[in-house]
């Protein structure tokens, strides 16, 4: 059942994520982390372009899958894919110099929390990279709120500044598109 979860998230997301991907603009050099990889669909992408790809989700069924999927990158030591969360990012401060996330923050205990261990794992300087289907699109699908928290653009956009974040914009690949991908520097 998570593998076909996995598989259905890859094809829902693909636009979103190949639009995080390119607005992260990524050099050799850099160390990318994605939160909540889930089926590993932007992992490829990232390891053709980053020096080095960090990884967290907290499903162990996708850590597992992913490892197995990119076993030559995690011996190589260009990737390192751990389970947990955002609120507790199991990797050091600074580690990293660009960070993405797609359709993650419903799923967040605390955007805050969230945003401020981003923000340590990232080093000065660095960018976040968030996309997401707003609360106005959200709140349409009836989701069970016990499992979706759906987040307003303005709501995202204050939290990242309130918390230090800087030059934060919400791009759209056309003007209807009804995602946003939020993009900040550390």
């Amino acid at each position: 059942m998570g593998r076909l979860v996995m598989q259905l998230m890859n094809r829902h997301n693909a636009k979103m994520n190949a639009e995080a991907v390119r607005l992260l603009a990524l050099a050799p050099q850099d160390r990318v982390l994605e939160i909540g990889f889930g089926g590993g669909l932007t992992l490829a992408p990232l390891l053709e372009a980053a020096a080095l790809v960090g990884g967290v989700d907290r499903s162990r069924a996708a850590v597992d899958h992913a490892r197995r999927r990119f076993a030559g990158a995690v011996k190589a030591g260009r990737a390192d894919l751990r389970e947990g969360l955002v609120e507790a990012l199991p990797f050091a401060a600074g580690s990293f110099d660009k960070v993405c996330t797609v359709n993650t923050i419903y799923f967040w205990r605390s955007l805050e929390a969230g945003l401020i261990e981003i923000q340590r794992a990232l080093r000065p300087g660095g960018l976040v990279v968030l996309g997401f289907l707003p609360k106005e699109h959200m709140d349409r699908m009836q989701l069970p709120v016990h499992l979706f928290t759906s987040r307003a653009t303005r709501e995202v956009v204050t939290a990242l500044k309130v918390i230090g974040f800087s030059a934060v914009r919400v791009e759209r690949p056309e003007p209807a598109t009804p995602w946003n991908v939020v993009v900040a520097t550390r």
